[in-house]
Order: C-alpha cells, then structure tokens, then sequence
C-alpha cells in the first residue's frame, strides 16, 4: 500500500515518507516512559506514548517554551486514531485534565503558546487562565480550507499566548517582518524614510513590528520539504516565530502533542532543545526523519538571514522550491 502511494504521487512531490527500513530504524529512537525521567534523560527525545500515562514521569521545573496543539473540538481521524468531537463542558474538563497536570513541568518564567480554532478557543481561555496569565490571542491565516455555500469559509486558527508569571522571555526585534512598501515616502534629501532599496529583490521593503493577526504563513503542502501526510501540521515559519520571540539559544522547548515533529524541528534549527511526546507511532518516526533531514539543512522557508519576509515576497526562497 504504501509504495503504490509513492507511485501515485507527483514528480515535484516533496512530502516526507517512510520506507520500511527507515521506521524501523526511527523506531528504534524513540523513547516511552515506564519510570520517572531526568531531565537529560529527555533531551531532544521523541517520546512515542500516551500523553496522559508519561505526564507522571516527566521532572517538575524543566520547560522553558511549551508549545502545545491539541486535538481541536473536533471529529478527526489521525492515521487511524479518531478524536471524536465533545460537548463545550466535556472539552473543557478534557483539556483541563491534561493541562493541570503539565503546569509543572514549566519553570517559573516559562511561556507556553496554545493553539485552537473558534469552536475551542473559549475552552482553551478557560482552562488556561486558571494555571497561566493570558497575555494575548494570535489569530494566523491558513490561506487553506474549503468555501462554505452558507457560512464565512473557515480560514484561521487561534493561538493563546500565555506566561507562567509577569517575568518571560519577550525578543520583539528577532520577529520584525519585511513587507514591501505600498507608498515609499522620502525625506527632503531624498533618502528614503523607514524604509530601504533592497536592489537583491527588486524592491521597496521596510521592517514592521509583528502583530498579533499572522498573514505570511503558508500551510505545508506536497511541493515543500517539511511537508508530511499528517492532517493538521503546522508550518515551520509559525513555530520559527514562536521560538525566535520566546527562548534563547540553549532553552528546552517541549511539545506535548508532537504529531509528526514541527516542534522539535525548528527547535533544533534554532539550536534550542526539544521534548516531544506523539501517540502514532508513524509520525513519531516521521519527526525523527525530518529531525535528521535538520541535520543537513537547517533553512526554514520565509525566513532568511535573521527576518522573515511577507509571504510570497522572497525570490530566493521561491528558487529554493523549485530546485
């Protein structure tokens, strides 16, 4: 079945796969949990197992950056694993369930950004403002989704930017974003003002502050390396600006629902440390695959040296597609 799969796909197809021998060998990386872990032990580890069984394992104090993307309130099926969507009250006490136990895991000025869509971001405020402060809701553009004939089409998620206290780590000028200038102003000398020629791109670009609506974000599909078959991975540059803003070089970023490995890919990237725990034991290895894949090629699309472009804007990157 799954070579007739990698016959069915197209020439320019770049999505991740696994041969036989290469989840055998990935699985044998991976790590689960039957007795309390140090945290050394943990480091940049896959961990294959049910989140709630390992959570009691895991040390008190050692995160700095948690990034967590549930199961959204909603009916999916995940190579075979269905999460069947619940009640408001019900997803409630399931994410408060897992959540309150976690909050232990972080040191004291840890950040912790979760994801949701608009059925569980209440859910998500809810639980999460009983253990963390809420600092802010960004809302991201999947630029994906199918039209709805009698409803707005769904084209966002939410992610929930929380602290553990008021001290965190907050890094605004590694997440400036480069947009091209829609009206290129000059001083009376001429010069431009608060912007620049980039002559390498052929265009007019200036520096801005990152807001809290996110619209350069590209959702993975078959043309691009860091695609996989897992049906709600998020993209590289998402967790590239999340990591950038909230840890430094060397900080322990732990991912409690790893899916097939964006987390832990971008932390090694960013020369941070990684924690990920993932139930399948196939996107498991897909994140140990593209964890080796970091190895050879550290580039994250839309983001080149130290800024990170508009979507659609750097010819590089665009190049870089299409070898």
């Amino acid at each position: 079945m799954e070579h007739e799969e990698e016959s069915r796909r197209a020439g320019r197809n770049r999505t991740v796969t696994l041969s036989e021998e290469e989840r055998a060998s990935y699985g044998r990386r991976l790590l689960t949990l039957s007795r309390p872990a140090t945290a050394a032990e943990l480091m940049d580890k896959t961990v294959h197992q049910n989140l709630l069984e390992a959570l009691d394992y895991f040390p008190d104090a050692f995160v700095d950056l948690l990034f967590i993307d549930p199961p959204y309130n909603l009916t999916k099926n995940f190579n075979g694993k269905t999460f069947s969507r619940m009640d408001n009250e019900g997803y409630t006490e399931w994410l408060d369930g897992w959540f309150s136990r976690i909050v232990r895991l972080l040191k004291p000025n840890a950040t912790v950004y979760v994801c949701g869509d608009w059925r569980s971001s209440h859910a998500i405020y809810e639980v999460a403002s009983k253990h963390l402060l809420v600092r802010n809701r960004i809302t991201w553009e999947r630029e994906k989704g199918r039209g709805a004939l009698s409803n707005w089409k769904n084209a966002s998620e939410d992610i929930w930017f929380c602290t553990k206290s008021a001290d965190y780590k907050f890094h605004v000028d590694r997440v400036k974003i480069k947009r091209k200038v829609i009206a290129p102003y000059r001083k009376e000398d001429g010069k431009p003002k608060d912007w620049t020629d980039d002559e390498s791109d052929g265009g007019k670009y200036r520096l801005t502050y990152p807001s809290n609506v996110w619209t350069d974000l590209t959702v993975p599909f078959w043309s691009m390396p860091e695609n996989t078959d897992h049906p709600t991975q998020k993209p590289e540059k998402l967790l590239a600006k999340i990591i950038l803003a909230s840890s430094d070089e060397g900080d322990v970023v732990f991912d409690p629902f790893m899916g097939s490995g964006t987390t832990s890919v971008v932390a090694k990237k960013l020369n941070r440390r990684y924690v990920g725990v993932e139930i399948d034991e196939t996107y498991c290895c897909l994140a140990e695959k593209r964890l080796a894949l970091a190895s050879e090629d550290a580039a994250i699309q839309g983001f080149s040296e130290g800024v990170f472009w508009d979507r659609n804007t750097l010819r590089e990157q665009k190049k870089k597609e299409r070898l």
